[in-house]
């Protein structure tokens, strides 16, 4: 995997108490000492508060009182209207925000004043460590694929003093996840609508993979996440001990490292 380190750091300067009394009154207290706290957005959208930064990957539907929660980065995956919307990404902005596409988001990057990068490029926010990794996925013999492997889009790693957060983005189970075995505690993994079978044991091969130590479905519902847990929870045992959590949108998970 080529490594090419970008020297970028975002650091929260202004706001912070303020911005911590609205996070209290949105979603409850935020992450104290060490501790890591995860929100799921909609769809495959994730906020991560952790030592006074908050990352967001993939924001979409954001309700206008998230202006109170400005970004210290935001973290694009790819250009589908799932993933990446231009008012979101605008509303969560302060000074200082450094926001993340793939190379090939050109207009995006402009509009936002971003950084491009393509699998295996390295930036640093704040205390926080970002790697770019792979984001594709395959089609039948005879169709294209909704996101070429020659795009490169973007999956990301978020890597907080050794605790590491994987965001698949549109991923499915692909070959480059065998770089990741034992090497992340918390897997956000994108599954299929209901309980489709080809599509959802993909992500059990994916997980197998990647040998996390939690795993929470993203790109879909609370409902299909819970039912994708129940049809699949079996198999995902026999090839990985690792805790699955099913969140709703909007709900957190705290993490102790």
């Amino acid at each position: 995997m080529r490594t090419r380190a970008l020297a970028l750091t975002g650091v929260l300067v202004a706001g912070l108490v303020s911005s911590a009394l609205v996070g209290l009154i949105l979603y409850g207290p935020g992450p104290a000492d060490n501790s890591i706290k995860l929100t799921l957005l909609d769809h495959a959208g994730v906020m991560i508060e952790a030592q006074g930064l908050r990352i967001y990957i993939d924001p979409i539907n954001l309700e206008e009182n998230y202006t109170q929660l400005p970004a210290d980065a935001v973290l694009i995956t790819h250009d589908h209207g799932d993933h990446y919307q231009e008012s979101n990404v605008s509303l969560v902005q302060k000074d200082g925000t450094v926001n993340v596409f793939p190379e090939v988001m050109a207009d995006a990057i402009s509009t936002h004043d971003g950084v491009g990068v393509v699998p295996g490029d390295q930036l640093t926010v704040g205390t926080i460590g970002i790697t770019a990794f792979y984001m594709y996925t395959t089609a039948p013999e005879g169709y294209e694929s909704s996101h070429p492997r020659e795009m490169n889009y973007t999956s990301y790693i978020v890597d907080i003093d050794g605790f590491t957060i994987f965001h698949a983005g549109d991923s499915k189970n692909i070959t480059e996840y065998e770089q990741l075995t034992g090497t992340i505690d918390v897997a956000l993994l994108p599954i299929g609508p209901g309980c489709q079978t080809m599509y959802n044991e993909e992500v059990v091969d994916a997980i197998d993979k990647i040998q996390p130590d939690y795993f929470i479905p993203i790109h879909t519902t609370e409902l299909n996440a819970a039912l994708f847990v129940y049809a699949y929870g079996d198999d995902i045992a026999l090839v990985c001990d690792c805790e699955a959590i099913v969140l709703d949108d909007g709900e957190s998970r705290i993490f102790e490292p």
